[in-house]
């Protein structure tokens, strides 16, 4: 079993990953600043995998620390750019279950990149899959402060070419500076929202 190196758990990788869309796809220029999507992720070994436990507290435990990581990086990788919505994600190595990439996406590890980002008074939408190396996943966006900010409904998609390994969980989390491009369809204005309930 590899040594742990960080807070009791053993990550063999970082990953960061920024795209910024000055267009849209018709070729359409921003209507304002671009899109800055930014992923954040690590491939960290899954102590249970190949092994069924009612407890998962060897994930769990831990997991504020590694969120206070995440958010350290998020704010290194934004830099003086405010984040709008995020979403977070788990790639489960095919030795372990998907239960165990949701361990390590509870609340005590999201509210560390929540006071990151400036606060989230919406939940943190969320994903997951078993798969090998190289798998893709979706990661779905929301606006941190309203769920129901149709301009901020997003995608960031990523795959990593050598994680997740059978006993790895590749742990993630994204991020949107703005809503999408020339956002057209209506409903509540991000601008308006600030001290209202988060899932207005």
């Amino acid at each position: 079993m590899p040594d742990p190196n960080f807070a009791g758990y053993h990550i063999r990788k970082w990953f960061t990953q920024i795209e910024d869309t000055l267009a849209n796809e018709t070729g359409v220029l921003a209507d304002g600043d671009p899109v800055r999507k930014i992923v954040i992720a690590c491939a960290v070994r899954n102590p249970y995998a190949g092994r069924f436990s009612e407890n998962l507290d060897q994930i769990i435990a831990e997991s504020p620390k590694l969120g206070e990581e995440f958010g350290r990086r998020i704010t290194e990788a934004a830099g003086d750019r405010a984040i709008e919505s995020y979403g977070k994600a788990c790639l489960v190595g095919v030795n372990g279950e998907y239960e165990h990439g949701n361990a390590f996406l509870t609340a005590v590890f999201a509210d560390p990149v929540r006071d990151a980002v400036g606060g989230g008074k919406a939940w943190v939408p969320s994903t997951g899959k078993r798969g090998a190396p190289g798998t893709v996943i979706d990661i779905p966006l929301a606006h941190k402060d309203a769920l129901y900010v149709r301009s901020h409904y997003d995608t960031a998609t990523v795959s990593f070419d050598d994680t997740p390994h059978p006993d790895e969980v590749v742990v993630i989390f994204a991020f949107a500076t703005r809503g999408r491009l020339h956002a057209r369809l209506g409903g509540i204005a991000a601008d308006t929202i600030q001290g209202q309930d988060g899932l207005h």
